[in-house]
């Protein structure tokens, strides 16, 4: 009889001891996660937790002072080539080809990937549909609203259907029906084996769309693990302001109420 953990599939995405500083400022102090395949993960946390830097490490963005960074069981760092081959990457702050249009910037990242030629256009315009960009093709993305700029570069984190997506504050700035049918698309690739990891400060998006949950803070893991498990009987809003703390009862200073 085999040993069932040698049938196990590796996480699709493992964080061990990653580390980063900037000078004298430590942005990630060491942090361990795992992302089970096929699960769709949350990393919440207050501004400055870390949150983009590890994000930025696990794709392959920035390199770590220390630890590693695995993605179906491959090194990141060791095998760049073929960990961002199955990556799916939305980061925060990337700079597009904005002088493209959006037809040519998704057709452009398709022929990075090596996606078949014949294949390229119908994907293209199945992605234009999806993220509702399909009148706005021709126009160059440097025109681009904020919300369609955000939802043209999730269109090209998906062209290569990706094993696992990261996804760094993918519905800032999106519209809601915009919003919704993107939650569509990201559950039922889930529901098919993909994995996804998404970091928001929107705590009802990730109690509502998320199955397992990160709060982070000061470069650390505070709690991880099935959202149920880390609310602990509260809403995920409630446990998140418990652990992280910073809550101010005030009503402000004496100069700023009307009465």
């Amino acid at each position: 009889m085999s040993d069932p953990s040698l049938d196990a599939s590796p996480p699709a995405l493992q964080l061990s001891g990653l580390l980063k500083r900037f000078g004298e400022k430590v942005a990630v102090a060491g942090i361990d996660l795992t992302v089970p395949a096929g699960s769709f993960y949350g990393l919440v946390g207050p501004n400055g937790a870390g949150k983009t830097t590890t994000l930025s490490m696990a794709t392959g963005l920035l390199r770590p002072d220390g630890g590693s960074v695995q993605v179906h069981g491959i090194d990141v760092w060791q095998h760049p080539v073929q960990a961002k081959a199955i990556i799916g990457n939305l980061a925060d702050g990337v700079r597009l080809f904005d002088r493209l249009t959006g037809e040519q910037l998704i057709t452009y990242t398709a022929m990075m990937f090596g996606i078949p030629r014949t294949e390229i256009a119908p994907r293209v315009a199945d992605l234009l549909t999806m993220m509702d960009l399909t009148d706005a093709a021709g126009t160059i993305v440097a025109d681009y609203s904020a919300g369609m700029t955000k939802k043209i570069a999730l269109a090209c984190a998906l062209v290569h259907a990706p094993r696992l997506l990261v996804l760094d504050e993918p519905f800032e700035s999106v519209d809601p029906v915009s919003a919704a049918n993107i939650e569509d698309v990201l559950r039922g690739y889930t529901a098919s084996g993909g994995s996804v990891v998404i970091s928001s400060h929107s705590m009802d998006l990730v109690q509502r769309m998320c199955d397992h949950v990160a709060i982070i803070a000061a470069g650390r893991v505070l709690v991880a693990g099935a959202v149920d498990e880390v609310r602990a009987g509260e809403s995920l809003q409630d446990r998140f302001v418990s652990l992280v703390g910073g809550r101010h009862s005030s009503e402000g200073p004496q100069w700023l109420r009307r009465s």
